[in-house]
């Protein structure tokens, strides 16, 4: 996937605007957040943008090529947030639960972009920084380059997809998550046993099915990391 289209210095604006701001990237990407997360979620536009920062729209494009490339730096900046602070400890399998967990918690505070950062790669200073510190953990693990990398692969991956799932089910509204939860709490009552003898089996589990899988998947997951180090 290429990166996106880089802007020479010489093109960006260094005179405040109208307001008395002097845009930045900085400055760029933060109010593009806000108006990605504010009430409505209405779509992000230079037009509206230019009018939160108090400049002229076209003086975005001295900045980003495109409002792709504008999202992808924002999707960036919500990874590098994620990991803030993080150092892996001695444990491998805890440093990279830890991992995920920041990750996960990062896309449910920011569910708008969650299929940004589950389908792209920023090629951003913060995402080559987060891989940079997963596939790391996983070679200091002991394991093999191509396997850190394949199993980083998996990782992130299975990360990012629960997180989005996740994301969009606190989405719901009221009545949808309501009735997420009667579903499997009133499976005896709509679940022959006769044409469904297994569910029956099981009915005072199948509630849980209505939480989200993300902590038993990572578990799962981890555990076959395990099973797969070389010994």
């Amino acid at each position: 996937m290429p990166e996106p289209q880089r802007i020479p210095v010489g093109r960006k604006r260094r005179r405040p605007t109208r307001g008395g701001t002097v845009l930045s990237e900085e400055l760029i990407v933060t109010a593009a957040l806000e108006l990605i997360e504010a009430p409505g979620g209405r779509a992000l536009t230079v037009r509206r943008l230019g009018a939160a920062l108090g400049c002229d729209p076209s003086a975005v494009y001295r900045y980003f090529a495109n409002t792709d490339a504008l999202l992808l730096a924002v999707a960036d900046r919500l990874i590098g947030e994620s990991l803030e602070g993080f150092t892996p400890g001695d444990d491998w399998t805890e440093a990279l639960r830890e991992f995920a967990t920041r990750v996960h918690s990062s896309v449910l505070r920011h569910p708008r972009l969650a299929a940004v950062r589950a389908s792209r790669f920023t090629a951003g200073p913060a995402e080559y920084q987060a891989v940079d510190t997963g596939i790391g953990i996983l070679l200091r693990a002991g394991f093999p380059p191509a396997d850190a990398v394949r199993h980083y692969h998996v990782f992130i991956d299975t990360v990012l997809a629960h997180a989005a799932l996740d994301a969009e089910v606190r989405d719901l509204d009221g009545e949808q998550k309501e009735r997420n939860g009667r579903v499997w709490s009133n499976a005896e009552r709509s679940l022959p046993a006769d044409s469904h003898p297994h569910l029956r089996a099981v009915l005072d589990h199948l509630p849980a099915m209505a939480d989200s899988a993300f902590p038993d998947t990572l578990d799962l997951l981890l555990a076959q990391f395990r099973a797969r180090l070389p010994q």
